[in-house]
Formats: structure tokens, sequence, C-alpha cells
């Protein structure tokens, strides 16, 4: 099967509508329960943390570190299965770098 131009730009056409809607598209990663959430986007872009006033306790400010890791690493997870699944079905499971 010949790739004529017209396939390229709509392949184009779609990824970049893809691209669009994962920039608006949030996604949300916990940590302690609950008490760490952080917010992204579809590109990865940090929108939110959000720290249970509980989860502050001034003798343990590394359980705290871990926990805003942890949630951020779990948004980040996240914000790529939603990108693998917007971008996944329009460029057949090629991973392009920069797209996913």
């Amino acid at each position: 099967m010949s790739i004529n131009p017209r396939m390229i730009q709509e392949m184009q056409n779609r990824l970049m509508q893809a691209q669009e809607e994962l920039a608006v598209a949030e996604v949300e990663g916990t940590a302690g329960g609950g008490m760490v959430l952080a917010r992204v986007n579809g590109a990865k872009q940090v929108i939110a943390i959000k720290i249970a006033p509980e989860a502050v306790d001034p003798e343990d400010v590394e359980l705290l570190e871990d926990m805003i890791l942890a949630a951020l690493n779990d948004a980040m997870a996240n914000a790529e299965e939603l990108a693998a699944e917007k971008l996944g079905g329009i460029t057949g499971g090629i991973k392009i770098p920069g797209l996913m």
C-alpha cells in the first residue's frame, strides 16, 4: 500500500487536532491516600498541586516531598496513557518522537 500526499496531510491534520485536544485535557495523580493531588494537562504541563492540611507535618517534610513526587509521577503516567490513547490510533501505534 502506497501512501499518497493526501493521506499524509489527513494524518497531519488529525495529529494536530489530537495535540490541541491533549493541551486542554486534564488528568490527575494522587498520593498519600489522596492527601496530595497533582493535576497535569495532556501536554504534561503541571497545572495544579493540592495538599491537604493534614499532610503538612513540619517534623516530617521528607514524607510530604515524597508524596508530591509520587502524585506528580502518577499524573504524568496518566497523561502519557491519555496521549497514547489519542495519538496511537492516528499513528497506527508508531511512536513519533515528541508526540508520545
